[in-house]
């Protein structure tokens, strides 16, 4: 389990959430309970994209902040191993 730090601001059409030591993770949800959801499916995503280009995950910063945040918190990233298979036609093999 990695722990990144996300940050919240309060805007008038709703909550502006980013991840700080995780760059491009950023989400807008109309509530910050929608806006913490948002924020971690678009960890996962950017942490899968990251894997599968084989590029590795930004080390967790834990000192990182925005002075403009209103809240900012602990953001967990859980990995999984998976396999995958694919079948192929029993005619299609040589």
């Amino acid at each position: 389990m990695l722990v990144y730090k996300a940050m919240y601001k309060y805007l008038e059409e709703g909550v502006h959430a980013e991840v700080l030591d995780f760059p491009g993770v950023i989400s807008w949800g109309p509530d910050l309970e929608q806006a913490r959801r948002l924020l971690a499916s678009a960890l996962v995503d950017m942490a899968e994209t990251n894997l599968a280009m084989g590029e590795p995950l930004p080390n967790p910063e834990p000192s990182s902040t925005d002075i403009e945040a209103n809240l900012e918190e602990p953001i967990y990233l859980l990995l999984q191993a998976a396999s995958q298979v694919d079948l192929v036609p029993q005619n299609a093999v040589p």
